[in-house]
């Protein structure tokens, strides 16, 4: 009796497993038909690309216009032009100057050019001519002394003849030295600064040397105005 039930199972078994195996077995099949009828149909043929060609440059039917430098600023490399002739400015880039030998315009020139039309507005294709003649003279800005320019104005005024005198020592690196008086063992120190000496025909003052100075009264005390040497 038990060798009948185990007989019945596993038919059982065995049924249900052939039957899953052909079932994969059918998915597989027609996975690979699919397949195949997808790489033997025929393919979509590519749209065609559409290329944008840029706008076509009218700048050829513009005639020559004269105008006015408004500004230019020569760091950037570009200023701007106005003409009676068009309505809006007309911007000028540095590298239609260089046939005539400039890199800028000065405010308020005449200039005469060949401008062309973009996205942006307008632009000077050609530079024609340049009449700086009316060009706006910039004004010199005004010099304001400073307290360091006052008092060494006041010491020049109030310095004596040039007397000689002989370097006791003096640091470039500091930008001061001291000067002693010749022929005055008891003098004391002279206060020269490194400006003092650049503004003279001495190139370096070195230990003693002895070189021609105006010594005035400072508030730190004497100090030298002005040197310069004995020849």
């Amino acid at each position: 009796m038990r060798s009948l039930v185990a007989r019945s199972t596993q038919t059982n078994f065995e049924r249900s497993f052939v039957k899953s195996v052909s079932r994969h077995l059918d998915i597989c099949y027609w996975s690979f038909v699919q397949r195949k009828k997808s790489e033997t149909a025929p393919q979509p043929e590519p749209e065609p690309v559409v290329v944008i060609e840029p706008a076509s440059d009218d700048s050829s039917d513009m005639e020559p216009v004269v105008g006015r430098v408004k500004w230019f600023d020569a760091t950037r490399g570009f200023g701007f032009v106005v003409s009676d002739a068009i309505d809006g400015d007309i911007l000028v880039h540095f590298s239609v100057l260089r046939e005539h030998g400039r890199r800028s315009l000065p405010e308020g020139a005449v200039v005469e050019c060949v401008p062309m039309r973009l996205d942006r507005g307008f632009q000077a294709k050609t530079i024609i001519s340049i009449d700086v003649g009316s060009a706006v003279v910039p004004q010199p800005r005004p010099v304001r002394s400073t307290s360091k320019d006052i008092d060494r104005k006041a010491l020049s005024d109030s310095a004596g003849e040039f007397e000689p005198v002989e370097v006791k020592w003096f640091n470039r690196v500091k930008g001061y030295g001291f000067v002693n008086r010749v022929g005055d063992p008891d003098s004391h120190d002279v206060f020269v600064h490194m400006e003092t000496v650049r503004n003279s025909d001495i190139g370096d003052l070195q230990p003693g040397q002895r070189v021609m100075a105006r010594i005035a009264e400072g508030k730190k005390g004497l100090t030298a105005v002005e040197l310069h040497s004995e020849s």
